[in-house]
């Protein structure tokens, strides 16, 4: 049974997104502002904007970079981020965006898989980069400072600033883009296992959008939309950044949440469209700062990358007298899937909404492989990854022969095409809103020299937070506490996909083939608690 998104179809522009945000740009949008440096107050306009992607695109083409090529951005959200993204693209060069909180060991992983030429950062993750390209198989032949090319003692550094590359006459190389041309590579953890490369093309983009907008139709050029959530994650990129470029918004940055930062700039710049992880409703609901500052200038609070709870959403609606709304995707989605449009605030909050347009759905039993009402949620539409980058295998695990990728996630849909997500096929936790596979932390875990086995799963904290829970089978007379566990894994690894509870047990539980039984262990838990 393929459900269908009540919205009717809409038409998808078959042309890459720089042409597509940027090729009607008219006099008036030139002069309004498209980005505000929240920290700063620094305003660019739409003008300038477009007028430094064209500059960045033509540094790529004097460097010899065009289609087929990639950049690395390990970098917070800033207003160069947009700059750097689009002048990749509009050379025709895709862009792997990188999590800001990954180890050297775990760039370097990323750029060597990506193959980029190019690693664009600041100066604070320098220390970082220059570790990660040193290693073996990076082939990056160039690092580009956004904000300065200078050490604390005025020492000029090796590496280029963005403003020498931004300072070029050269033309914009003249590239034609299809839909069909590569335009991101974020990587994800899809279902399970290591980050893999997420081919996203300018088609699917543009279509997540012309998709989006749909729902969310009262976001328009008068909007000002707060982008705390990074721009290197695919809810970031697509429904903050190019989203809010897309409509003229003004889009307000962040470089990292704090609360009482992120509360003074709401009120500072009247911010009246805010995207957000569950985490930041915790604070938004309770925390008493809140009262400290003006923000009833709020009239949009949208949530996502995670499951947001009705109640808390509830709380937080009422307590800032705005409208709470909840969306549901992956990066393999580009990343929007489903969504509560913006003039159905009465719609279950515990839902996420309804398809979008030109999206088809089908509920699918795990076990039986029969369609119903109920059942892992597969989606098919224009907004689909290509496929996983280098990995055919992980591509036909998730992406089937009709089109449809398998979501591991379990939903239910009722007559009105309302769904909810009501269980979990895949192994990922989402700490955060940031996706920890638990294969990557046991295959960390078993490098000590002290562990003889083990198995993570995602287990709930005193706040409702799912977080990392590992399960340790010690070697033969080896002496390692909880704490030593957690401080191995904390030295080798993103802050987010840190341990943060171990057990020591006997055994893992496992079947006769070998595969871990989280079920198992999920039931040990919940006996214990």
């Amino acid at each position: 049974m393929v459900v269908r998104s009540p919205y009717a179809d809409v038409d998808i522009p078959d042309v890459g997104l720089p042409e597509f945000l940027f090729g009607d740009l008219s006099e008036a949008d030139a002069g309004r502002v498209a980005i505000i440096d929240g920290s700063s107050g620094a305003q660019t306009t739409f003008g300038e904007l477009a007028g430094a992607i064209d500059r960045f695109a033509a540094a790529l083409g004097e460097r010899g970079l065009g289609r087929g090529d990639v950049i690395a951005l390990f970098a917070p959200n800033n207003a160069y981020y947009p700059v750097v993204f689009h002048g990749a693209l509009a050379a025709g060069v895709a862009v792997t965006t990188v999590n800001s909180l990954y180890t050297p060991d775990e760039l370097a992983f990323q750029l060597r898989d990506s193959g980029a030429k190019m690693l664009v950062t600041i100066t604070a993750f320098l220390d970082r980069a220059r570790a990660a390209t040193e290693q073996d198989g990076v082939v990056v032949t160039e690092t580009v400072l956004i904000d300065g090319t200078r050490d604390d003692a005025g020492t000029p550094r090796p590496e280029n600033g963005l403003a020498d590359l931004l300072s070029t006459t050269a033309e914009r190389p003249q590239v034609t883009l299809t839909g069909d041309d590569v335009a991101a590579l974020p990587y994800s953890s899809g279902t399970t296992g290591r980050a893999k490369g997420v081919v996203l093309t300018h088609r699917n983009l543009v279509a997540n959008l012309v998709q989006f907008q749909v729902l969310n139709a009262s976001t328009d050029a008068d909007s000002k939309i707060l982008a705390v959530l990074p721009f290197f994650h695919i809810y970031g990129m697509t429904v903050m950044m190019n989203h809010g470029i897309y409509v003229r918004a003004t889009v307000v940055t962040m470089p990292k949440f704090d609360l009482a930062e992120f509360l003074r700039i709401i009120s500072e710049f009247r911010v009246d469209r805010v995207y957000i992880a569950p985490p930041i409703a915790v604070a938004l609901a309770k925390h008493p700062m809140v009262d400290q500052y003006d923000i009833d200038c709020v009239d949009i609070v949208f949530s996502g990358a995670a499951a947001l709870d009705a109640e808390l959403g509830h709380a937080v609606g009422k307590r800032l007298n705005c409208t709470v709304l909840q969306g549901y995707g992956m990066t393999e989605l580009s990343p929007v899937s489903h969504a509560m449009p913006q003039d159905r605030p009465d719609m279950d909050l515990n839902s996420i909404g309804v398809a979008l347009p030109n999206i088809e759905c089908k509920l699918v039993d795990p076990e039986t492989g029969e369609e119903g009402s109920r059942g892992e949620l597969w989606v098919r539409g224009p907004n689909v990854m290509r496929e996983y980058l280098n990995n055919p295998e992980a591509t036909a695990e998730t992406l089937d022969a009709d089109g449809f990728l398998h979501t591991g996630d379990v939903a239910t849909v009722t007559d009105e095409g309302v769904f909810h997500i009501v269980d979990r096929v895949k192994e990922l936790i989402k700490y955060k809103g940031y996706q920890v596979p638990p294969a990557e932390l046991e295959a960390l875990l078993l490098t000590n020299d002290g562990i003889a086995d083990a198995a993570v799963i995602g287990v709930k904290d005193a706040e409702g937070e799912e977080i990392p829970k590992a399960f340790v089978v010690l070697q033969q007379g080896a002496q390692l506490s909880g704490d030593d566990v957690m401080g191995f894994v904390a030295e080798r690894i993103a802050p987010h996909k840190k341990v943060r509870v171990v057990e020591f047990i006997d055994q893992i539980p496992k079947s006769a083939s070998g595969k871990i039984l989280r079920k198992d262990l999920r039931a040990r838990e919940q006996a214990s608690t």
